[in-house]
Order: C-alpha cells, then sequence, then structure tokens
C-alpha cells in the first residue's frame, strides 16, 4: 500500500488532518516515510546542507562551541550533542577541529538525536573512532553540561497553519477531492496560541506554529540552565513566522507539498522568537537572532577559506570560492539562514553571537 493510500484512508475514516499531521506521517511513516526510507542529502538526494558544502561550517561552529566550553572552565565530562545529524558530516567536522583544542573531544560524550534507522547507520560509519551515542528525544540527553548544535533541524518539525479571518482563525487541513489530497479549511475557532499575533496580522494572513518546537528548546535550556553549556541553532527562518512557508524538496527542485507523499523534504521556516521566549522561561539566555553570514563571519570564515585555497587552482579552487559564497552572501544561505545561541544566564555567549 502507498503512502497516498494510506492518507487517503485516513481522511475517509477520520476526516481531514492537520498540515502537522500530514508531514508528521510523510517523513516519519515506519514504512513509506521520507527521513525513514532514504538519505535524502547530498547530490544524489534531494538537498544539500551547509555541511555538505564546506568543511568551514562544521570546523567553526565547532571551535565556537569549544570557546564557551572554555569560557565556562572546561568541564571534563560533558554532552557533545547534535539534533538531526544528517550523514554524520557536520560532527566529524565539529570533531577534527577541535581536536586540536586540549582536553575537548576527550571530555565529550557524544550523543546524537537521530530516528532514521538508515540515517543512524550513515552517522555511525562516519563517526566510528568516537563511538557516539543514540537517542530519539532530547529528554533522554544525560544530566551534564551540554554543547549542542542542531543544524536544519528545527525546520522539519511539523506545523500547524492557520489563516486569519474577520474575527479570528481557520485553521489549514490536508483533505481529499477526486482521489487526490487538496488544502482546505476548518471552522473558525479561536486560537488562545494566536492571541498575541492579532496586532501584527490582518484578515488572509497565514501564521505557522511548530507545537514541539519550543518543547525540544525547553529540555535544552534547562540542561544548560541547571548543568553549563551552550547550543547553536542554525536554520532558515525570521524572528516571527508570517505567511506560507510551507515547502517540499526533491531532486533539488520545488515541488507541490501534497505531491508525492513520503517521496519529498516537507520543511517551513522557523519561527524563532517562541524558540527564544522558551530558553528564557526555562532559565537560560539568548543571543540576538544574527544571520547566518554574518555570524560565520565573526568566527573567521574567510580567513579559514585563505587558508584552504593555498596550494588549490581550477576546478577545486572554484568550488571553495563558491561554497564560501554560499554559505556567507546574502543571496544565499547569508541572510536566509539564521542563528540562535543559547547559554546560561551567567555566562557570555558563544563566539559570533551577541547578548
Amino acid at each position: 500500500m502507498s503512502l497516498l493510500r494510506v492518507l487517503l484512508d485516513r481522511i475517509a475514516a477520520d476526516g481531514p488532518m492537520s498540515v502537522a499531521e500530514y508531514m508528521a506521517t510523510c517523513l516519519l511513516h515506519p514504512e513509506h516515510g521520507y527521513y525513514t526510507t532514504r538519505d535524502p542529502f547530498g547530490t544524489k538526494g534531494d538537498f544539500v546542507t551547509a555541511p555538505e558544502i564546506s568543511q568551514m561550517f562544521g570546523e567553526l561552529l565547532g571551535l565556537c562551541l569549544a570557546q564557551a566550553w572554555m569560557d565556562q572552565g572546561s568541564p571534563s565530562l560533558f554532552c557533545l550533542a547534535e539534533l538531526g545529524p544528517g550523514r554524520g558530516t557536520l560532527m566529524a567536522d565539529v570533531l577534527r577541529a577541535t581536536s586540536r583544542v586540549p582536553g575537548f573531544v576527550e571530555a565529550a560524550q557524544i550523543v546524537l538525536v537521530e530516528v532514521s534507522p538508515m540515517l543512524r547507520e550513515a552517522q555511525a560509519q562516519a563517526l566510528a573512532p568516537h563511538q557516539p551515542r543514540w537517542i530519539e528525544t532530547t529528554d533522554d540527553l544525560p544530566d551534564l553540561p551540554l554543547f549542542a548544535v542542531a543544524n536544519e533541524f528545527f525546520d522539519a518539525l511539523p506545523i500547524r497553519q492557520f489563516l486569519r479571518s474577520s474575527t479570528g482563525w481557520r485553521e489549514r487541513l490536508v483533505g481529499e477531492r477526486d482521489g487526490q489530497l487538496t488544502f482546505g479549511l476548518g471552522a473558525e475557532v479561536p486560537q488562545s496560541a494566536l492571541e498575541h499575533r492579532l496586532s501584527d496580522t490582518s484578515e488572509g494572513d497565514m501564521v505557522e506554529i511548530a507545537a514541539s518546537a519550543p518543547v525540544v528548546v525547553e529540555t535544552i535550556a534547562r540542561k544548560i540552565a541547571n548543568h553549563g553549556g551552550a547550543a547553536l541553532v542554525v536554520d532558515y527562518g525570521d524572528w516571527r513566522s508570517l505567511g506560507d512557508t510551507f515547502q517540499a524538496m526533491r531532486g533539488h527542485e520545488y515541488t507541490d507539498p501534497l505531491a508525492n507523499p513520503g517521496q519529498a523534504d516537507l520543511t517551513s521556516h522557523v519561527d524563532f522568537e517562541p524558540l527564544a521566549e522558551t530558553a528564557r522561561t526555562a532559565g537560560a539566555a539568548h543571543s540576538r537572532l544574527t544571520p547566518q553570514g554574518v555570524f560565520l563571519e565573526r568566527l573567521g570564515i574567510t580567513e579559514r577559506a585563505r587558508q584552504l585555497a593555498a596550494g588549490l587552482e581550477g576546478k577545486r579552487l572554484d568550488e571553495l570560492i563558491q561554497a564560501h559564497r554560499r554559505l556567507t552572501h546574502p543571496d544565499d544561505m547569508g541572510q536566509l539562514f539564521k542563528v540562535l545561541g543559547l547559554f546560561p544566564a551567567s555566562a557570555n555567549p558563544p563566539p559570533g553571537l551577541e547578548p
């Protein structure tokens, strides 16, 4: 049975589903889910993330966390965690770069938050010398100082979408028409979680809520507040969501999110405001939301690119120049992607970020 058939049968039995339920099913269905059945990364997959573009990204994030570790007294045992580690490329680059920081790798207990069996296999190969431990949720993070990175993790968390009506909100739902999936709207229902958005939206505006995102951040922030550490959240989005950002990527091209369920990556832009507010409520501090390009330049990516360029020529040099541009230029990832840092209220923010 195809995933489309699974979804249509569920709609026939239970009625239209939320966008969040549709996303979760498409991405994580045990037999047909996008993340449970394939490796989506790289040129042979459906999209390329920053760690796949250049080693510079992971190296600089690793050294950023290592400096935060030293600033907090170099704890002799800590958790080095990644949420949604992909193939393990980012963590491998982090560990290689920080191997020159005395005591850092030796003190690190490496934990990967990953639900995909296929991706866990790839991570195991990439990180074999370091003996990582896998968990499915942040609830299982150890009670240790936590130094964590989440790159393009929150954009894949399921969202609900609400359309502003004349007096309230109507939820966007996924239903069926003529044997195909289609969008529709539910009845107007009060939404207490959106009361604060009545002042900055108008009739016809769409707002998105990722209910699980603050839950994840609360766990991380409490670990950091209670035990020390720092977290880097890197993703595309902005401080406060507005508009329909639900999108699908297949074969490096955008496609209809309702077409080919389970065969395309489904994401949305991250709403950073509730993440920052949740962290503060949980007892941690947060940095200003900083464009990725600005963050990487502050960490010295241009100087690192010059080092790597020494001795290169032709195609390899062109690829390095292009990678630097993709990661930093405002017309590429430099402005669309943002960085939010979490850290103890008594500590300084990680390097490259301002309070």
